[in-house]
């Protein structure tokens, strides 16, 4: 064939090789994923994106020194390196263009890996420093036909530290005649120092209709029949990968003849049918572990895995979480009406909390079946837990249950409790037993870590009420020695408020005067400390002097006293203790007295209304 007539031939035989004969006689076969690889930019699926940024960047001649190409096996990653070296060597145009319209003098050569110019290496086996020194030698020599001299290094995160770093000066000012082209599936494992020095194209996985529909169109160019649902099932168990999508196609083809069916696809593959998993999630959902051990059965005994059953099951979970939350995923044409239909039912009937708890379930079930010698018997134990799980109530079922139980108390939940998580339960309130004094205002208690398998928080009664909050400017009226401590608080001395808390024994305060107790071990000059203070705060002055009467406990005691007697209030509440006999290793971690916040929730408010009067009175 003379060269006019090869740059005329069609773009289907752009890649034929010469044909070899078999032990009998005749054409060797060729694979699906080598037959229809690549061989123009427009035959290349998926990847617009770098498609159109490399047509940018030749059009205007800003052509980069290096390019990185990264992306999972078999996306093309490779096959994009030739297209690239074809493209910067194309002939029959003055400079690099991505319009490959028909066959230059170097494209067949190039496309087939032997041209002299465009070296490929495989760094998954040429390691070393000394086969970059190697390739670093060849640099300088220019290119013998071609416009550039291209090396293409795959799997280039495989080269060794010494072999990165001789590489990086030549990488950094090549010479102009030569470009870098790599690959890698393990972009992460390459040097910063590399990466900086390349231009990068993620090529991305390919979503599931372009990859039905690129395997459509081969199949009829095979002149094989393919139903849309085994086409499907290829494409989905390719994960966006078109060199493992056509590499199934091809066993598909060799398993079915000239029908590919989605049943023999789903017995090729080991995949349980879509609607018999639908069936065992049912089975599970109802309690059902002896159907659904039946059923797991039956679909072993039909070929399919018992970890292949379980990552149907999580796949189903999460469309059906989905679903709930997302109404419009119903619309996924990849999905059959009996899926949509079953599907929709399963979201309206099953609550969150179950969908959640079912997918952490499955999540540890894979990775059990995964570790198993015996991949069945770990998968039966899996779905038996999930079965006698599905009866299982939620914290909310359980509160309302055992209020319902005991005599019925007035009680309240957060919007948190609301949604089956921690709940909030205000007992009816009665007259404190051992209450600390009147005058000891409540304190934030702190909470402490959980250690147990469930979190509760729960609210215990009002014991006392806390002083009127005064501020700064009228510190001068304290009625209580918290009141101190509050002002020493707002103003930052947080070294003399705990010393006020831990050592000193309030006994009176009256206007100008502080009568207290010391307890042992109090810091020396700290009442004198204290008249300073107050004199600094109010502007006036003031007597602290400490007197022989006995006067309280320290507040910090008060508070942990107090602490104490609220939380064992609280245990001493039935629905308390039903709650925690229902989850042992279940434990209190803080105690709240929601009336008091609403109390000071609506102060506030009234004072922000009262502000809001005064303003729009003001303007009138």
């Amino acid at each position: 064939m003379s060269e006019q007539q090869e740059s005329d031939a069609p773009l289907a035989a752009e890649l034929a090789i010469p044909s070899t004969s078999g032990s009998g006689g005749g054409p060797a076969y060729r694979v699906l994923a080598r037959k229809y690889r690549p061989s123009t930019f427009e035959h290349l699926i998926g990847q617009d994106a770098m498609v159109r940024t490399l047509e940018n960047a030749f059009s205007s001649g800003r052509i980069a020194q290096a390019y990185m190409l990264t992306g999972v096996r078999g996306i093309g990653k490779t096959t994009t390196a030739r297209l690239i070296a074809r493209a910067l060597n194309y002939s029959e145009s003055d400079k690099p263009t991505v319009h490959l319209p028909r066959l230059g003098a170097h494209c067949a050569a190039i496309l087939e890996s032997r041209h002299p110019d465009v070296i490929e290496m495989d760094a998954a086996s040429r390691t070393g420093v000394d086969d970059i020194r190697e390739l670093i030698e060849g640099v300088r020599y220019r290119p013998i036909d071609a416009r550039y001299k291209v090396y293409i290094i795959d799997e280039v995160h495989m080269l060794s530290k010494a072999a990165f770093n001789a590489l990086l000066k030549t990488l950094e000012e090549p010479p102009e005649h030569v470009k870098f082209i790599f690959a890698t599936t393990e972009v992460r494992k390459v040097p910063v120092t590399v990466l900086s020095r390349c231009q990068r194209f993620d090529l991305k996985r390919l979503d599931g209709d372009l990859l039905v529909q690129h395997f459509r169109n081969i199949a009829s160019k095979e002149g094989v029949s393919a139903e849309d649902e085994a086409l499907a099932l290829i494409a989905r168990a390719s994960e966006g990968s078109v060199r493992d999508g056509l590499s199934l196609l091809d066993q598909a083809i060799a398993y079915g003849g000239d029908m590919v069916r989605a049943e023999a696809v789903r017995s090729m593959l080991g995949l349980a049918d879509r609607g018999r998993a639908v069936d065992l999630f049912e089975l599970l959902m109802k309690g059902d572990a002896a159907g659904a051990l039946a059923e797991l059965k039956q679909l072993y005994d039909f070929g399919a895995e018992p970890i292949t059953v379980l990552t149907d099951l999580a796949e189903l979970t999460h469309w059906v979480t989905r679903l709930k939350v997302v109404p419009d995923a119903a619309k996924d044409p990849a999905r059959s009406e009996m899926e949509r239909v079953r599907g929709m039912s399963l979201a309206e009937r099953l609550s969150m909390s179950v969908l959640t708890r079912a997918w952490q379930m499955l999540l540890k079930g894979i990775e059990e079946v995964s570790q198993s010698a015996h991949a069945l018997a770990a998968a039966e134990m899996v779905l038996i837990r999930m079965a006698y799980a599905a009866d299982l109530p939620t914290l909310r079922e359980v509160l309302e249950q055992e209020t319902s139980e005991i005599r019925p108390l007035p009680q309240r939940r957060n919007a948190e409790a609301e949604a089956g998580g921690p709940a909030t339960v205000t007992p009816m309130r009665r007259a404190p037993v051992n209450a600390p004094p009147v005058s000891a205002p409540p304190v934030e208690p702190t909470t402490s870590s959980t250690r147990g398998a469930e979190t509760m928080a729960v609210t215990a009664p009002d014991f006392s009420a806390e002083p009127p909050e005064q501020s700064a400017s009228a510190a001068a009226n304290f009625s209580h020695f918290r009141d101190i401590i509050r002002v020493a608080s707002e103003r930052r001395d947080l070294r003399l408020k705990t010393q006020l808390e831990t050592f000193v024994r309030p006994v009176r305060v009256r206007p100008g005067q502080v009568d207290i107790g010391l307890e042992q071990g109090a810091p020396p000059g700290l009442t004198n400390e204290l008249a300073r203070k107050l004199e600094q705060w109010t502007g006036e002055r003031w007597i602290v002097s400490v007197t022989k009467d006995a006067g309280e406990r320290p507040i910090a005691e008060q508070d942990r006293l107090k602490r104490d007697t609220l939380f064992n209030e609280a245990r001493g509440r039935p629905v308390v203790q039903a709650l925690l006999s229902r989850f042992p290793g279940a434990e209190i971690v803080d105690v709240k007295d929601l009336a008091v916040q609403d109390e000071a929730i609506a102060a506030d408010s009234d004072m922000i209304d009262d502000e809001t009067m005064e303003g729009s009175g003001d303007g009138s």
